[in-house]
C-alpha cells in the first residue's frame, strides 16, 4: 500500500512570548495590577456594594490568586481572574446577587501592556500561512478570559489573524499542558493532531502538551526564559529563534503544504 503523504492543515501558536514579545515591560506587574485593580474597586464601592479600602480588595484578590495558581500547578485547572475578582469581593461583603463576572472584567479593563509588542515578523508568517490555506489559531495559558485577551490582540494588530481559534486556558478550566486544551484547539480548526503543528516557548506546556496528543511541537527559544528542572530532558521536533524559521520546517515535514490546498480549492 501507497505510503500517504503527510498533509499540513493549522499550525497553532502560544501566545505570550512566541507571538508577543514581553522583554520590553515598561512597568512592573505590581503597579499595573493596582491600577487594574483600582477600576474594579470603583465600581463595587459605586454600584455593587461598599468596600472599605481598595488595599483591602488588593490583598484579598492577592491571596486568592496565590492560592488558585498554587492549586492549579497540581490539579492543572486553570485560574480565571474574572472569578477571583468575583470571589475576592464576595469575601468583603459584596451580595452574589449584585455581581456580574463580565461587568467586573469590563472594569478590569486590560489592554495591550506598555511595552509589548508583537516580534517583528509575526504579520508575514501569519499572512503567508493564512495565503496557503493553513488554519492558524492561539492557545494561551493566560489567567484572563479571552475576552480581555481580544482587547490586546486588536490593539497590537493580530486579532483578525485568527477568526477561528482564540483559545484562553481561563475559558477552557485546563492549563497547558492538559490535553483538554489542545482537543479544544483542534475542534477550533477542525484538524487532527497529525495535520497540526504547536508552537511555543515552554517546554513543558507547549511541548510536551502537544506532542502527548500527537502534534509536532516547534520550541521558540527565549534566552530570557528561566530554567526550570526537567526542561533539558524534554526534546521538541524543532527550535527555532524567529517564526520565519518555521517555514523550511514545514517543507520537510509537510512537502507541498504551500501549494496543496491552494491546488484543492482551484
Amino acid at each position: 500500500m501507497k505510503e500517504q503523504k503527510p498533509v499540513l492543515k493549522a499550525v497553532l501558536f502560544d501566545m505570550d512570548d512566541t507571538l508577543i514579545d514581553w522583554s520590553s515591560l515598561k512597568t512592573d506587574w505590581t503597579t499595573l495590577e493596582a491600577s487594574l485593580l483600582g477600576g474594579v474597586y470603583e465600581y463595587l464601592c459605586a454600584e455593587v456594594h461598599p468596600i472599605e479600602t481598595l488595599d483591602a480588595y488588593r490583598a484579598e484578590f492577592h491571596n486568592r490568586s496565590m492560592a488558585a495558581w498554587a492549586a492549579a500547578r497540581v490539579t492543572q485547572q486553570a485560574p480565571n481572574i474574572g472569578r477571583v475578582l468575583v470571589e475576592s469581593a464576595i469575601a468583603l461583603g459584596a451580595p452574589i446577587a449584585k455581581l456580574d463576572m463580565r461587568r467586573v472584567l469590563e472594569e478590569y479593563d486590560w489592554k495591550a501592556v506598555p511595552g509589548t509588542t508583537i516580534f517583528p515578523e509575526v504579520p508575514a508568517v501569519l499572512s503567508r500561512l493564512i495565503a496557503a490555506g493553513i488554519k492558524v489559531g492561539v492557545v494561551t495559558n493566560a489567567y484572563q478570559p479571552m475576552m480581555l485577551r481580544e482587547v490586546e490582540m486588536r490593539g497590537l494588530g493580530i486579532l483578525d489573524f485568527f477568526p477561528d481559534c482564540r483559545i484562553s486556558a481561563a475559558d477552557v478550566g485546563y492549563l497547558k499542558p492538559h490535553p483538554e486544551i489542545f482537543h479544544t484547539a483542534l475542534r477550533h480548526v477542525n484538524t487532527k493532531p497529525h495535520e497540526t503543528v504547536f508552537v511555543g516557548d515552554d517546554p513543558h506546556a507547549d511541548i510536551v502538551g502537544a506532542q502527548r496528543i500527537g502534534m509536532k511541537a516547534v520550541l521558540r527559544y527565549i534566552d530570557r526564559r528561566p530554567f526550570e528542572s526537567g526542561d533539558d530532558d524534554i526534546q521538541p521536533d524543532a527550535i527555532v529563534k524567529d517564526l520565519n524559521e518555521l517555514f523550511p520546517l514545514l517543507d520537510d515535514w509537510y512537502p507541498d503544504w504551500e501549494t496543496e490546498h491552494i491546488q484543492e480549492n482551484a
